[in-house]
């Protein structure tokens, strides 16, 4: 079994606020992390609609003005926190891919390997 991948410490991460990490070293952003309602929840960072595209316009830049939805820089859709699912654009009807997170005692925040690899 694959051990799990440090991303951050619980703490680091503010109510409201998204952020990319390369947890696999493939030289850009392929998962993100939003807390919101008080519980971190961890997406692949890849649009379902245009073709698995990163999703930031910029660095840790996800989320809507209201910070309430998940938004693909690339067309424009947006996601629901929570579970994923597209609620505005062109891709009604699909998901953002959850990847497993794990929360040690330590508050430190790891993905789990098999997240990488589910399609």
């Amino acid at each position: 079994m694959a051990t799990p991948v440090f991303l951050c410490r619980d703490g680091e991460l503010a109510e409201g606020e998204s952020r990319g990490f390369d947890p696999w070293n493939d030289g850009q952003d392929t998962v993100l992390l939003v807390r919101h309602g008080g519980k971190v929840h961890g997406w692949r960072d890849a649009c379902p609609h245009h073709g698995g595209t990163p999703m930031a316009w910029r660095k840790d830049a996800y989320l809507n003005y209201e910070r309430d939805r998940i938004v693909c820089a690339a067309h424009g859709a947006q996601f629901d926190i929570a579970s994923g699912a597209c609620v505005l654009g062109p891709c009604l009807g699909q998901s953002l891919q959850r990847v497993e997170l794990m929360t040690t005692t330590e508050q430190h925040i790891y993905v789990c390997p098999q997240g990488q690899e589910e399609t």
